[in-house]
């Protein structure tokens, strides 16, 4: 987390987007948006997709995921849901 969030800084993202296939988002994400907060950088959106238990969801979403993906997910949906968070984070 704090690699990745030094590394969405130097590039001056605007989006980081976190895959999770095991488990992992349980408890890197929470790390990875605790770390950008650290560094001030909270103004970095933070996405999750891939294999996550909907039992998940609202875990990661206190933690400050803006948005999770799923299997299946609608490619030009999950753009368009991208985009929006990203112009509104810059209002």
């Amino acid at each position: 987390p704090e690699e990745s969030a030094r590394h969405a800084i130097e590039n001056d993202v605007h989006v980081v987007g976190v895959s999770s296939q095991a488990a992992g988002h349980k408890t890197l994400v929470p790390q990875l948006i605790s770390e950008l907060k650290a560094q001030n950088a909270d103004d970095i959106l933070v996405i999750c997709g891939g294999v996550i238990p909907p039992q998940d969801f609202p875990a990661l979403k206190e933690a400050g995921v803006g948005a999770i993906f799923g299997p299946g997910t609608n490619i030009p949906a999950a753009a368009r849901e991208v985009l929006a968070l990203i112009r509104s984070a810059q209002k």
